[in-house]
C-alpha cells in the first residue's frame, strides 16, 4: 500500500500548477493533504476510483486537511475530540481494517514563538489521541508536523535554535511522541542522510536547498516491520513543501 502526504499550501493554488498530474504520477492508494485552505464547495477536484474526505477550518482560507483514498474506510473522524483543538481542521483520521491513518497539520509556533504555549497543549492532546488509537490497532501518522526533530533535519541548525520549528520545546515533544511507541519511518531508513521537505520562499532557499524536514510518516511499533519503502519527493514543485511517501506491505 502506497501512502503520500503533501502540504499543498493552498489546494486551489496548486491545482493550477499541475496537481492532477502529480496525483496521477504518484499513484498512491491514500493521498493526504494539509493546508488545503478551503471551505466546503470551494473546489471540485475528484479522481476516478477515489473517495475524498475533508476537515475544514472554521476560519476561511486557513489550515484544513483532506484524504483521497482508493480503499473504502471503516470510519472517518475529524479532529481529536477536544473542542479547544478542533476548530482549525488540523486532524483527519481514516480507519482502515488493520490501522488508523491520521493526517495532521500541526500548529506552527509562529514568529517569536508567540503560539508556543498553545502548541505545547496541542502536542499533549494529540499524543494522547494517537496513543489511544494505538491501543486498538496500528497507527500511521502523516503530515506537516512543523518540527525538525534533529540537527540533521535542517540546513542551518545553529542559527534556528530559538525559531519556530526547531525550539527545544517542540523537539522534545517529538521525542515524547516517538518514545510513546512510534517510529520516524524515513529517518529509520536513512539515518545519516540530510534531505528536506520544506523550503522558505525567501532568499532562493529551494534553489540553494536550504531546507527543513518537517513532513513525516510516523508508524506505531507494530507496523514498522511492514515498511517496504520511504521517499521524499523533492523533485516535485507546486508548494513550499514537497510530497513524502511511505509504502507498507
Amino acid at each position: 500500500m502506497k501512502l503520500i502526504s503533501w502540504n499543498v499550501n493552498g489546494l486551489r493554488a496548486v491545482a493550477s500548477k499541475g496537481f492532477a498530474d502529480v496525483f496521477t504520477q504518484l499513484d498512491a492508494d491514500c493521498f493526504c493533504l494539509q493546508e488545503t485552505k478551503l471551505q466546503a464547495g470551494q473546489i471540485d477536484l475528484e479522481f476516478l476510483g477515489y473517495q475524498s474526505f475533508w476537515n475544514y477550518a472554521d476560519k476561511k482560507g486557513y489550515s484544513g486537511t483532506a484524504v483521497y483514498t482508493r480503499l473504502a474506510p471503516l470510519s472517518v473522524t475529524c479532529g481529536i475530540g477536544v473542542d479547544e483543538h478542533d476548530h482549525e481542521g488540523r486532524v483527519l483520521t481514516v480507519e482502515m481494517p488493520d490501522f488508523y491513518l491520521v493526517n495532521v497539520y500541526t500548529p506552527n509556533s509562529q514568529d517569536g514563538l508567540r503560539r508556543l504555549d498553545y502548541r505545547m497543549q496541542w502536542e499533549d492532546a494529540f499524543r494522547a489521541y494517537v496513543c489511544g488509537l494505538a491501543r486498538q490497532k496500528g497507527v500511521v501518522i502523516c503530515g506537516d508536523m512543523n518540527v525538525a526533530h534533529e540537527e540533521i533535519d535542517l540546513k542551518n541548525p545553529s542559527t534556528n535554535h530559538f525559531n519556530a520549528g526547531f525550539s527545544d520545546e517542540e523537539r522534545a515533544k517529538m521525542t515524547e511522541l516517538l518514545a510513546a511507541g512510534f517510529r520516524d519511518s524515513w529517518r529509520d531508513a536513512h539515518p545519516g542522510e540530510a534531505k528536506y521537505s520544506w523550503w522558505s520562499y525567501r532568499m532562493a532557499a529551494r534553489q540553494r536547498n536550504v531546507g527543513w524536514r518537517i513532513d513525516y510518516f510516523l508508524v506505531s511499533e507494530n507496523l514498522a516491520p511492514r515498511i517496504t519503502g520511504t521517499d521524499i519527493h523533492n523533485e516535485i514543485f507546486g508548494s513550499d513543501h514537497c510530497p513524502v511517501e511511505l509504502v507498507i506491505a
